[in-house]
């Protein structure tokens, strides 16, 4: 099932602004909130397509991203976007600035709100790979070998040696938040912070894990299968959900952007999802007309170049170009003729080519169209 449009999904427009988005997704967010619709596995799945929508169009080089190449640009079919890739705690973590704190209405539909404790963040991981116009054409899995921090093996990421060495942070009892109260010449002031003891994440290790030293990450390796769509361009970036940075003691990962390269093809030049080839041919051919194999993305072609043939003639292959990344069509290959012209002659040759100077055929013959364009530069300079 294809994915709705993020613009449609949060009922904005194009040009929507930052505040308006905001408003939007809070509104959905309100409507679909699973407190609101206990066991709806419906509104539970509008909750997270909202979430995903806000999380990429309030985001200025992700919705650049996304107005130009579609969804094909977030995720590249290389893995799930940030609903479909996140429980709902992650959303409220996220998202935690939309709903005051993490609940609605200063206590959450349920009565008790949600926890505000710190979510750590692994951080994104940004590679390049180079593909050719044939692995463009058709879309290509490439398999890529990534130095980044993953979970730690010994404590399963928990940071903790046997994996329950965790005890509640006696300064914050749990919440991650710490409160104080300052009296200032206005009256008394509350402020919330994050917990300087468990840095907002409610527990303190006890014992910690050896090979990770209580962080619950190491540094390794990692190969990553990337699924990445025909169609795409230089400059373009696919990101690949949850494959960044691990996240210190089970948080979020972070993503893997991919930026797209193209390798020089050795005959065809693209031009968005056009190809563009120069064909040269010789005058004999150009007169008498000829046969000739074209280069294409999957094979040669053979094109029937007509007797009498001018320089500069354009040749169009139809969908022998780029398919469109977002599913609209194919390009098509523009083939230029060009005349070459030899250098050097021999005196046979060029005894042939002056008594062809002299004919009547070989002299130049403008065509109707031409005749009245340059009668009508003619009256304009008189």
């Amino acid at each position: 099932m294809s994915k709705r449009d993020y613009y449609e999904v949060l009922g904005v427009s194009k040009s929507a602004s930052e505040t308006e988005l905001k408003k939007a997704y809070r509104k959905k967010a309100i409507q679909f909130h699973p407190d609101k619709n206990p066991g709806n596995k419906e509104a539970e799945e509008n909750f997270k397509e909202a979430a995903e929508a806000y999380e990429v169009l309030s985001n200025p080089e992700k919705r650049q991203r996304y107005d130009q190449f579609g969804h094909a640009g977030m995720s590249g079919a290389a893995g799930g976007g940030f609903g479909g890739g996140m429980n709902m705690e992650d959303i409220f973590s996220h998202f935690g600035d939309i709903f005051g704190g993490g609940s609605f209405f200063g206590g959450g539909f349920g009565g008790g709100g949600r926890s505000s404790r710190r979510v750590n963040r692994g951080s994104n991981l940004r590679v390049k790979v180079k593909l050719t116009l044939k692995e463009i054409a058709e879309g290509v899995e490439k398999k890529i070998k990534v130095k980044k921090y993953v979970e730690c093996n010994s404590c399963n990421g928990s940071g903790a040696k046997d994996g329950s060495s965790f005890s509640t942070c006696s300064t914050c009892n749990g919440s991650g938040h710490v409160t104080r109260v300052q009296n200032t010449i206005l009256g008394q002031m509350q402020t919330s912070s994050t917990c300087p003891s468990c840095n907002g994440e409610g527990k303190m290790i006890t014992n910690k894990c050896t090979s990770c030293a209580g962080e619950g990450i190491v540094r390794d390796e990692e190969v990553i299968s990337i699924n990445i769509p025909a169609g795409v361009a230089e400059g373009m970036q696919l990101s690949v959900s949850g494959k960044g940075n691990a996240a210190r003691r089970g948080g979020v990962n972070g993503d893997l952007l991919i930026l797209i390269q193209e390798e020089e093809h050795p005959e065809l030049v693209r031009d968005e999802n056009d190809l563009l080839y120069n064909l040269f041919i010789s005058i004999p051919d150009s007169i008498l007309g000829t046969a000739v194999e074209i280069p294409t993305i999957e094979n040669k072609v053979k094109v029937k170049i007509d007797g009498g043939t001018q320089p500069g003639k354009i040749l169009r292959l139809r969908g022998k170009g780029l398919p469109d990344v977002n599913g609209y069509g194919r390009g098509d290959l523009m083939v230029k003729i060009n005349v070459w012209v030899p250098n050097n002659v021999s005196k046979e040759e060029r005894k042939i080519l002056e008594k062809m100077q002299s004919s009547e055929s070989f002299q130049p013959k403008p065509s109707s169209q031409e005749k009245s364009f340059f009668k009508k530069v003619r009256n304009f300079f008189e």
